[in-house]
């Protein structure tokens, strides 16, 4: 029995990793796969393991890029330490839009969207959008994290409060924000990158005082598990995904987003 759980946790890692960075969402997902995974734990565990796994998708990110990140690394140049700094006061003025209207309607969002209609119409819709934008000829004016404004971060900030709800995509709506005020999508995808630290940080630690840290042998092993194997992938996801748009569009994300959505729905609907 333990190891179908492991086996199943593994699972879940694996999809975690690749759609906390592809703009396909990943609470979207994990909505959906918790509907087809059963794992035999509680409900609150449940919830806390998904932030935590969300959680170890970021230390990804900081191992891929803590040189760029570290404004205290001895190599750098004072204008480097202080170009990485900026970096990070950028970073914390996109996070507070999430972090504020989160905090204050986290359970409103929760009873109102946590659900597969309101997914499956947040993947179309943003998939369309992901189609419209590939479709529009625009020069990106903003090809370095160093040349984005404080303005632009926040605005890009605020776009990130649309990923409050469940099918939008954190990464999916930053990138698309950031190309509209007219970001290269490589930059986007970094910065969407980078936006995901803080948020991710406050909400486990939020989920960790909430749950606290008592913790089931069994629990502990579906968690390290499935810590860990996100983390893995999440390393490849994250290469794979600012490798590939170095030569191609987000328009395959788009048409996939657009499809699942239509799947979700469709099976939906059918059960009524």
């Amino acid at each position: 029995m333990y190891l179908l759980e492991i086996i199943k946790v593994t699972f879940i890692g694996i999809i975690q990793g690749i759609t906390e960075w592809l703009p396909i969402s990943s609470t979207g997902h994990m909505i959906l796969v918790n509907d087809l995974i059963d794992l035999k734990v509680s409900k609150d565990f449940m919830d806390m393991f998904l932030v935590l796994v969300q959680l170890s998708s970021i230390m990804a990110v900081i191992t891929l890029f803590f040189k760029k990140l570290n404004p205290f690394d001895s190599q750098k140049s004072p204008a480097k330490k202080q170009e990485t700094l900026k970096l990070w006061y950028k970073i914390i003025i996109a996070s507070l839009p999430a972090a504020v209207i989160g905090l204050l309607l986290d359970k409103t969002i929760n009873d109102l969207f946590f659900n597969k209609i309101t997914v499956s119409f947040a993947l179309i819709i943003y998939g369309l959008l992901f189609l419209f934008i590939e479709k529009q000829e625009s020069v990106s004016k903003i090809k370095d994290l160093n040349q984005l404004s404080y303005k632009t971060a926040l605005l890009i900030g605020v776009f990130q409060v649309l990923a409050l709800i469940p099918g939008t995509s954190r990464s999916g709506s930053t990138i698309l924000g950031a190309v509209i005020l007219g970001t290269s999508r490589h930059a986007a995808a970094e910065f969407s990158f980078f936006l995901a630290i803080p948020v991710m940080f406050g909400a486990s630690f939020l989920k960790l005082v909430k749950h606290g840290l008592d913790f089931s042998i069994g629990e502990l092993g579906i968690l390290a598990v499935g810590m860990l194997t996100a983390y893995i992938v999440s390393i490849f996801a994250i290469s794979f995904l600012l490798d590939y748009i170095k030569k191609h569009s987000f328009k395959v994300f788009g048409i996939y987003r657009i499809i699942l959505g239509l799947i979700i729905l469709a099976a939906s609907f059918l059960r009524f």
